[in-house]
């Protein structure tokens, strides 16, 4: 992938190791879809790698921070099917979003204050469409357990370096979900110790 302005690319190598692993879990939720809001794209590897697959589709990367957006922007330049990257912070109050048919989001709840998953939540039931798709992807507890030792010693680094930060239960997650209209529908094993998370909003 080139683009005029590929110098502000980033790269990331766990996105790279996971991009296609993650797409498989993902592209049965696809059938149907026009329009996707990516949250916290990062990098943009991701939106670049499910775009060019899936070019049906319009992609709308989006990301707080500005050098990720430029980034995402220097990935997916070529790419007709992706739109520019918007300044989205979902832990804030946000407006003007289009509705769409599914909200993908990676890698960010667990290095974010627990008001920034609240916040993804709230941006979901309010903009997906009826029957939507909400698709996480990263670790999870599971009934207030690790599944792995390696991710107990992530947990634990992450709180140390915020006390705000850290690996959310699953439980947690499907509750605060459930009265904004989103139903827990499945959690896919992933490899190295990670999720993909399905919530279905409600016709």
């Amino acid at each position: 992938m080139t683009g005029e302005n590929s110098d502000a690319r980033r790269s990331a190598p766990s996105a790279e190791r996971n991009k296609q692993p993650i797409l498989d879990a993902l592209t049965p939720y696809l059938g149907g879809v026009t329009r996707v809001l990516e949250v916290a794209s990062g990098t943009g590897q991701h939106t670049a790698h499910f775009a060019e697959r899936h070019p049906d589709i319009t992609w709308q990367p989006s990301d707080p921070d500005p050098e990720s957006r430029a980034s995402a922007a220097a990935w997916t330049a070529a790419l007709d099917n992706v739109l520019a990257p918007i300044d989205l912070d979902v832990a804030a109050a946000d407006g003007g979003l289009a509705d769409v048919d599914l909200v993908y989001c990676a890698n960010m709840i667990h290095i974010a204050p627990w008001a920034a998953c609240l916040g993804l939540l709230q941006t979901a039931g309010r903009h997906l469409v009826g029957g939507g798709v909400l698709f996480l992807y990263g670790p999870f507890m599971r009934d207030g357990a690790h599944t792995a030792d390696s991710n107990a010693q992530f947990d634990a680094s992450l709180r140390a370096r915020n006390p705000n930060w850290g690996i959310r239960d699953l439980a947690d997650v499907s509750g605060a979900a459930a009265p904004l209209g989103l139903t827990f529908e499945t959690a896919i094993a992933m490899p190295a110790n990670n999720f993909s998370v399905v919530f279905r909003r409600q016709e």
